[in-house]
């Protein structure tokens, strides 16, 4: 495999998706092991968001929320 790949646009924007995807999955870890109550549309913005930044300001408010809205509250 040519070494440019890694450097590439296209394989840094796969490595941030995989990225979003782990924090998304340890955002939905995170609710739930403070029974917080996921509800399957919450679940869905979870999954589907890709922004790096935002994930990880939802996964530091989730670490101490009461509740989901919470977590998605504007601050």
């Amino acid at each position: 495999m040519n070494p440019s790949f890694y450097k590439s646009f296209m394989s840094e924007e796969i490595r941030n998706e995989g990225r979003a995807e782990g924090l998304a999955e340890v955002l939905l870890v995170v609710l739930e092991a403070r029974g917080i109550i996921i509800t399957d549309g919450i679940r869905e913005q979870i999954d589907t968001c890709y922004d790096l930044p935002l994930l990880r300001q939802l996964l530091t408010r989730a670490a101490t929320a009461a509740t989901v809205e919470d977590v998605f509250a504007e601050k």
